[in-house]
């Protein structure tokens, strides 16, 4: 069986057990659950720490797993991203006081607190600048403030709450992270099934399906506005001068492409949720 790994608490918990559900996959009832068995699809689901993912991963373990990219940066594994999964996204940044450091060279034999050593060590050490890392384990916005850090990296959203502890960002981007698929050196049998099916979820979940009828000497204008994923499917009606379109476009477009086909003169407009895809 394909031994996957799964995040068993935090932000990236729950959208991965939904996101497998979506795929087809039997999740686990029970949150204390540790091992779920799902025979029909040859797979067995190890609920893990997500910090430590990488590492069964790496260690050859478990073939598979679902963890953030600055989770399996951070941990020195030699799992290998294999796909992003679109949802988690993060921004790794440097902040300090105001005032007190303005480029990554500034950090220079000062002290950096942050929850993943590793990841900015090596970030540090790629862009030659040796400075002490203090780890950690959240939180980190106050290690300025209580004197334990000259400077934070850490994860950064808007930016609000190191403004509110008297820091600001500075320097490069360490890191744009989000929820991705890991696999150890030697992929198994059924990872390929696996990344299909989980491709297919993020496909559904961005694009739905559009149906319209208008004049075949619109057809080329009303492709323009809807080329959908590869072409669309045109298909004639009973009025000789009329085709139905159907097409595949970005959900969060939906009502404005609406729009401009209604004024371009198509009718029957309809839209339709996709539940699965295979692309």
């Amino acid at each position: 069986m394909l031994k996957i790994a799964v995040p068993n608490k935090g932000s990236l918990s729950e959208t991965a057990a939904q996101m497998l559900h979506e795929a087809g996959y039997v999740g686990r009832r029970d949150p204390k659950e540790l091992i779920v068995t799902d025979a029909r699809n040859g797979v067995e689901f190890f609920y893990l720490r997500p910090r430590d993912i990488a590492t069964y991963v790496g260690s050859g373990a478990l073939d598979v797993g679902i963890t953030g990219r600055d989770l399996l940066l951070d941990s020195g594994s030699s799992a290998t991203e294999i796909a992003a999964l679109d949802f988690a996204a993060s921004t790794f940044r440097f902040a300090g006081p105001a005032g007190s450091f303005t480029e990554l060279a500034d950090l220079q034999a000062r002290r950096v607190a942050t929850s993943y050593p590793g990841l900015v060590g090596q970030f540090l050490a790629d862009n030659g600048v040796d400075a002490t890392l203090i780890k950690l384990d959240g939180a980190v916005e106050s290690a300025v403030r209580l004197g334990v850090a000259d400077a934070v990296a850490d994860v950064v959203e808007t930016g609000s709450t190191l403004r509110k502890q008297g820091l600001e960002i500075f320097g490069p981007v360490i890191l744009e992270s989000e929820a991705v698929l890991i696999s150890s050196a030697s992929p198994a049998a059924g990872v390929d099934t696996l990344l299909r099916r989980l491709q297919g979820v993020m496909v559904a979940r961005q694009y739905v399906l559009v149906d319209y009828n208008l004049p075949v000497a619109l057809l080329e204008q009303a492709v323009a506005l809807t080329p959908g994923v590869e072409s669309p499917t045109v298909s004639p009606l009973g009025e000789p001068d009329w085709v139905a379109v159907r097409v595949m476009i970005k959900r969060d477009q939906t009502n404005h492409i609406m729009d401009a086909l209604y004024e371009l003169g198509a009718r029957a407009i309809l839209v339709t949720s996709i539940h699965a895809a295979r692309i």
